[in-house]
């Protein structure tokens, strides 16, 4: 059967399952032959050779066409287990059959297992100048399932049986027949009971156990709704479907109805019994976030099944002699054989979700406001630790004034928290990828704003409020080199359990190998790709020379179907333009968000929130610092920097000041501590030391936060400070670097004043030098904000001084 020629149309990928690149030769295989004749046959469009266009540029020849068949053999040879990896002597020919409408196993990149799909159709192409050896390109369509490993970590949860698998509502994708492994079986019974297993035990079961699967949901996975589904009724309802639906793969799709449905509300009543019926299963349709449902359901807000004209017709047909009605005039009819109308093809049933997922939708379609303010965390540390603290109003305002208290409370920033806290929700919602870049001077509530919308993110997936994803925070002061964070991201888009397995053993050159693969077009890796938010603090430490850490990051979201959500923060707004090349910087894209410095009234509306909060559950307590003081403390830090750490400390060491005298803080006690933090014996050391004593301070500061420990080996050091040479030196300062021997001296200087401490003794002599561990003897805060005051803007950045 032939077609008429239709204009090749570029179908989106967006929403599709992630791809990674194959050859042309891929789909070439000397071990797989049809088993039957061609079933349609039309002109070659775009969609059929799609993979091999993106990938290889291929492009058909005039003439070529389609041809669609029904199934495939593939013969391998299998060797006893004694002869495996010897001569084939012995070895015996096993051939496997695969129709459309097989449920099978797929190879896909994921390490963990295969994935589950199922047949929808197959071809080849054919015309002349195909190939020069005369194989044939045979490509299968796979219409995906989804096993609950292969969904986003941050969801809300629901309790799944073992091997439950759920069928996608159109997620589909094109293999070679080399991806088949071998059939499977999905069942509508389930073979054991719900279990709460770890994701590792699917991959710890037999091979037989692995075969057989539980289907009793179809699911929407980018927003994590579940829809009552049948397999049984759907794979026959597909495989009746004509032979150019079964081509395109559309006929397994399955329909899901989205329009308002209130005019049709009561001829509902009957399904809507049984949809309600069959959410009594506690295993089925339990929800922890959301146990009780509402009684009166929106239904012109949520999605319902709708049935046939002519099922309707039938429940409303009856006796219906004995209702009175209004005399019609009779009509003379001519006795006449009556002409057969066409029979309309039945429309298929329309998928309803279950009670929860309605639920969650009518959750989405409530309009959220325009600005949103960061809602506390109430189960944080910060909040424990003051529920334990005796009823001192000075002590209390002295522990949440401390710069390591992080409440969760952010004024002044809301901001920019809904505009960043939108973008990213957009992003989800869209299911794109998408980059935001947030830029600010250090101190001003970049990387606490940002974990709070993290955090709001993750209630909102775990609620049903807004789509699934994956989470990873990359922070640059805490790797040991830039190239590291691609493990980081493998990690996680991989699926792998850290907590249960460990760190992965690749490289850095292997996990960019693998997340590549991951984000590029061309085969299908499977149907596990979502949404993906990358955290990426501290950009300013993640540039190198090549630049092709920060490139790739920025790179990856643009891809079609990559789903990868960046949020870069960096200390500088001119970054991008500064240190980047052009290639780097037209990946940023438009979303660009800058924190300004706070100003007086907000640093103060900063700190009275805090000592607000001290308040809490006290009865009168007495005030423990002036407002003048507060306003004079935010005054000085304004003009400066605008630093909402610094009047933070002032005004906690202010409090500490008068406390022995149980009295509030005044104005003249905020002066005499502003007076001895800029004139403290540390302060004056660090004033008077030369400009590789100032360095090699800083590299010791920035080697103690890359590795996370204080004690760091003096060869790391040594590394850090020829660095540091070219950055953090000014015009009139020398430029040269120093010999290791000058370095030793200058280690010298430090350890004579007592800044820095070598290790000493037995087992430090028989090490090398470059061995050997230093620790700062100096308080961490006060060197890092006397060399920022003392260097100015870039030894700020290069400490890594950040929100």
């Amino acid at each position: 059967m032939e077609s008429t020629p239709v204009t090749p149309s570029r179908r989106s990928k967006r929403f599709q399952p992630l791809v990674t690149p194959v050859k042309t030769d891929s789909f070439v295989d000397r071990t797989v032959i049809w088993t039957d004749a061609p079933c349609y046959i039309r002109p070659t469009v775009y969609e059929d050779y799609q993979v091999l266009q993106e990938d290889e540029g291929w492009q058909p020849g005039p003439g070529v066409q389609t041809v669609f068949r029904k199934s495939f053999k593939r013969t391998k040879n299998t060797a006893p287990a004694s002869r495996k990896g010897m001569s084939g002597r012995g070895s015996t020919i096993e051939t496997e059959t695969f129709e459309v409408g097989d449920t099978v196993l797929v190879k896909t990149q994921s390490t963990r297992h295969p994935s589950v799909g199922v047949i929808a159709s197959m071809w080849e192409f054919q015309g002349k100048d195909i190939r020069e050896d005369g194989s044939p390109q045979m490509m299968v369509r796979v219409h995906w399932f989804q096993h609950p490993s292969e969904l986003p970590r941050i969801r809300a949860k629901r309790e799944h049986l073992e091997n439950e698998v759920y069928f996608t509502l159109a997620s589909q994708a094109i293999l070679p027949p080399s991806c088949i492994l071998s059939h499977c079986t999905i069942s509508e019974v389930p073979q054991t009971a719900p279990t709460a297993r770890k994701r590792s035990n699917w991959i710890s079961a037999t091979a037989e156990e692995n075969k057989i699967f539980y289907c009793r949901l179809a699911i929407e996975s980018r927003s994590n709704i579940y829809y009552e589904f049948h397999w049984a009724a759907h794979k026959q309802q597909a495989l009746g479907s004509s032979n150019e639906d079964l081509a395109n793969g559309t006929c397994w799709h399955v329909a899901v109805e989205t329009t308002p449905s209130r005019r049709r509300a009561k001829k509902r009543t009957k399904l809507q019994d049984i949809t309600e019926e069959s959410g009594d299963d506690p295993v089925r349709d339990r929800d922890y976030e959301n146990d009780e449902l509402p009684s009166e359901p929106d239904d012109h807000l949520i999605p319902s099944v709708v049935d046939d004209v002519s099922d309707n017709e039938t429940a409303l047909s009856g006796p219906i002699d004995d209702i009175p009605k209004t005399p019609s005039r009779k009509r003379k009819h001519a006795l006449s054989t009556p002409k057969s109308t066409p029979s309309k093809k039945r429309a298929p049933k329309l998928a309803a979700p279950t009670p929860h997922s309605k639920a969650a939708l009518r959750k989405r379609s409530r309009k959220a406001p325009t600005i949103r303010v960061p809602p506390p965390n109430l189960a944080q540390e910060h909040y424990n630790q003051l529920q334990n603290f005796p009823p001192d109003p000075w002590l209390r305002a002295m522990h949440v004034l401390h710069v390591a208290a992080r409440p969760d409370v952010l004024p002044c920033r809301e901001e920019e928290y809904s505009r960043v806290l939108r973008t990213v929700e957009d992003l989800l919602e869209e299911g794109s990828g998408g980059c935001v870049y947030i830029s600010g001077v250090p101190g001003t509530g970049k990387t606490a704003t940002v974990h709070a919308i993290v955090r709001e993110l993750k209630r909102m997936a775990e609620n049903n409020e807004t789509n699934p994803f994956t989470y990873v925070e990359i922070n640059g002061l805490r790797i040991p080199e830039p190239s590291a964070a691609y493990n980081l991201l493998w990690e996680t888009v991989s699926g792998h359990d850290v907590a249960s397995d460990g760190h992965l053993k690749n490289s850095s050159k292997e996990a960019l190998k693998q997340l590549t693969k991951h984000f590029s077009a061309g085969a299908r890796a499977g149907p596990a790709g979502h949404a993906c938010v990358v955290l990426m603090d501290e950009l300013d430490q993640l540039v190198t020379a090549k630049q092709d850490v920060v490139y790739n990051f920025f790179n990856w979201p643009t891809i079609a179907g990559s789903k990868l959500v960046v949020i870069a923060v960096a200390n500088t707004m001119d970054l991008p333009e500064r240190v980047m090349t052009g290639r780097v910087r037209s990946r940023l894209g438009m979303i660009r968000i800058n924190f300004q410095p706070y100003t007086t009234q907000q640093l103060e509306k900063i700190v009275h929130a805090r000592l607000k909060e001290a308040k809490e559950g006290l009865e009168e307590p007495a005030d423990v610092i002036n407002a003048d003081g507060v306003k004079f403390a935010a005054m000085k830090v304004s003009s400066i920097s605008g630093d909402a750490r610094r009047v933070l400390d002032i005004c906690r060491r202010a409090v500490e000041l008068v406390h022995p005298r149980r009295r509030a803080a005044r104005t003249e006690d905020v002066k005499e501590v502003i007076k001895v933090l800029q004139n403290s014996p540390t302060a004056a050391y660090l004033r008077d030391c030369s400009l590789h004593e100032r360095i090699m301070l800083a590299s010791l500061l920035r080697c103690i936060k890359r590795e996370g420990v204080e004690e760091i080996k003096w060869g790391e050091i040594e590394n850090q400070h020829i660095m540091y040479v070219e950055a953090l030196t000014s015009e009139g300062d020398p430029s040269r670097k120093p010999t290791p021997e000058e370095l030793g001296l200058v280690l010298d200087s430090l350890v004579a004043s007592r800044a820095m401490i070598v290790e000493d003794g037995v087992n430090a002599i028989r090490k090398s030098p470059r061995e050997r561990r230093v620790i700062l003897n100096l308080e961490q805060t006060e060197v890092e904000r006397v060399l920022s005051e003392v260097g100015g803007r870039s030894w700020a950045t290069a400490l890594g001084v950040g929100a």
